[in-house]
């Protein structure tokens, strides 16, 4: 169980919920869950009707009563199965500033104001003519808010990067920028952890980064509490993402530090693949990674993980040996 229960923004929320026998998709108000096993055989089936069952979903809501389960007492699971993931990087203006700068510096002798002025104008540059960067992940990876960390036996560099994420609503291919928020069915917390020196294969240089490795190990996708509809979320490009590795504050950004926003990336990964319902897109990670800090994952770490609106998570870390 988390340390705290999980609260959500608006009148409810999805979730997927264990009660010692079995699984179900269920409708979250406050700390109370109605089985949603009636309506359909999981959250993503419900997302795959949201147009329809939003309405149905709005007034079940209404009807809470004593049939309904106590939060306190189910597992909270990874709130869904997506169908895709894809996965956004270098996308908070400050976090790649860091990088680049950091890399000017020990690379090419630049001093920390040269370093950052020339990373800046990169990055400015980028805003204005440049694409998201997108890769995909392995849905084997999730696991839910409040399960262990299980390490990898390879690699010694575990890195954290929260991020918001968003679940797809319809079915939409080269989606115009201007049309893409409506694509959007409802948003959830990801965690999505990086083996840092699994990062490039020595072996094959040439080739460059093995996203597989690095980020896609068992548990290495913390998803959830819950899916908050997007009509309750307000406004995505304004919500705080704060992650605390054993108490210390580590990120701590607004997603207004985003360098291509929502839009810009559901219309540039649309135009590549047909999205769906149940697609999970993350969109990036702010600055304040272990790799910033010097400081990566041990056993018996604890990272506690929030964003505004949406709920939190809690990890407690382990050996897989």
């Amino acid at each position: 169980m988390p340390d705290r229960l999980p609260s959500h923004a608006g009148p409810f929320a999805l979730g997927t919920f264990g009660d010692g026998s079995r699984v179900f998709p269920g409708l979250v108000v406050g700390h109370q869950v109605r089985d949603l096993s009636d309506l359909a055989p999981s959250v993503r089936a419900v997302i795959e009707d949201w147009d329809d069952l939003f309405p149905r979903l709005t007034e079940l809501s209404q009807e809470v009563s004593s049939t309904w389960y106590d939060l306190v007492g189910l597992r909270i699971l990874a709130p869904i199965e997506p169908g895709q993931i894809l996965q956004s990087g270098a996308n908070y203006r400050k976090h790649v500033v860091d990088l680049v700068a950091a890399e000017k510096e020990s690379v090419h002798g630049a001093t920390p104001e040269e370093a950052r002025a020339d990373a800046a104008k990169m990055m400015d540059e980028r805003i204005r003519s440049g694409v998201p960067y997108v890769f995909l992940g392995s849905p084997r990876a999730i696991c839910g808010p409040y399960d262990d960390i299980v390490l990898p036996e390879q690699g010694e560099q575990h890195d954290w990067e929260l991020e918001l994420a968003l679940v797809i609503g319809k079915s939409g291919k080269n989606i115009p920028a201007e049309e893409a928020m409506r694509y959007v069915a409802a948003y959830t917390i990801c965690n999505d952890l990086t083996t840092r020196d699994r990062l490039y294969r020595p072996d094959l240089k040439a080739i460059g980064t093995d996203w597989f490795t690095a980020k896609n190990a068992d548990t290495f996708l913390p998803t959830g509490p819950f899916l908050v509809p997007a009509a309750f979320v307000g406004d995505p490009s304004d919500v705080r993402i704060t992650l605390r590795h054993n108490g210390v504050v580590r990120q701590d950004e607004s997603t207004k530090d985003m360098i291509f926003d929502i839009p810009r990336l559901i219309a540039y990964v649309s135009s590549t693949t047909t999205l769906r319902p149940g697609d999970l897109l993350l969109t990036g990670s702010p600055a304040g990674n272990g790799a910033h800090w010097g400081v990566f994952l041990q056993p018996g770490d604890v990272m506690e993980s929030e964003i505004t609106g949406l709920g939190h998570q809690r990890n407690t870390v382990r050996s897989g040996q």
